[in-house]
């Protein structure tokens, strides 16, 4: 079988982000939302960061015309997936919401569809065994930015099959990213390391060990990260961060548990980039 067909559900920063990558490559794309205006929102997004890219340089006007019309945009899950060989759900980090997804999804996809989650956390096997092809469910752990970052964690779960692993790294490679496999464990490989190093920069703040601004710039010279750890968690969003920490807390144990902090700005609405303020302010 040769996939074409990739159906992303969820038009949020990660799902807009992979249909954005998927089209550009040669996929035939079709992204879902039950929000209209969510959907709209993506529809702008991915066209506007098209033209940058176009303008810049780094793809061709050809490239755009092309990725335009191999993407459409469904507000129908069944028109969206039926189908597709590959579906890609990027929905909330909650595990009753992706279970609740896949089930749906189950019912509408042809039998040889395989079924991903881009999930930073949480368990395919879970997932899959709440439906009937667990060997067909698996982990795509995409980065975002989608279009810049260069790796997909695939985190094959219990039962998923060898053929299902070896097609979502080729359509990986055919995305132009590099894969690693994983097996499933709680956090995977980046998730773990991020949530640890982000959750002590939030301790450290909290503490009054230094500024954010101060903290980030050690991380970024001293250890040569691209990006500070807090930085990072407002770019994640710290509503998804504090629900990544609470599912590594309640299953890895105690050195996960969030940070006060990070609970705190949550409570207030402090969500990141996505509200305008964080750690850093992004309203100016």
């Amino acid at each position: 079988m040769t996939m074409t067909k990739i159906a992303v559900i969820g038009s949020g920063t990660m799902g807009r982000g992979v249909a954005y990558v998927a089209a550009l490559n040669g996929f035939t794309v079709s992204l879902h939302d039950i929000n209209k205006e969510s959907l709209k929102d993506a529809e702008k997004y991915i066209y506007d960061e098209w033209k940058k890219s176009e303008q810049q340089g780094f793809i061709t006007k050809e490239d755009m015309e092309k990725g335009k019309s191999s993407l459409t945009f469904s507000l129908d899950m069944k028109d969206c997936v039926e189908d597709a060989d590959l579906v890609i759900e990027a929905v909330l980090e909650i595990m009753d919401v992706k279970i609740k997804v896949f089930k749906e999804l189950d019912q509408l996809c042809p039998p040889h569809t395989i079924l991903a989650t881009n999930t930073s956390t949480m368990s395919p096997t879970e997932i899959g065994a709440q439906i009937s092809r667990p060997d067909k469910v698996i982990a795509m752990h995409f980065f975002n930015p989608v279009h810049k970052m260069k790796l997909i964690e695939v985190i094959k779960g219990l039962d998923t099959s060898e053929e299902t692993i070896e097609y979502v790294k080729d359509i990986g490679k055919q995305m132009k990213k590099e894969t690693v496999e994983v097996n499933e464990f709680p956090g995977f490989i980046t998730s773990r390391m991020n949530c640890l190093i982000g959750n002590e920069a939030m301790n450290m703040l909290m503490e009054g060990v230094a500024s954010a601004e101060d903290i980030d710039k050690s991380i970024k010279l001293g250890l040569n990260h691209p990006m500070g750890p807090l930085q990072l968690a407002d770019l994640v969003g710290l509503d998804t961060r504090l629900r990544n920490m609470e599912y590594l807390y309640q299953t890895l144990g105690e050195k996960y548990r969030p940070c006060p902090l990070l609970t705190k700005y949550v409570k207030a609405g402090k969500l990141g980039v996505k509200t305008g303020s964080g750690f850093f302010n992004y309203k100016n």
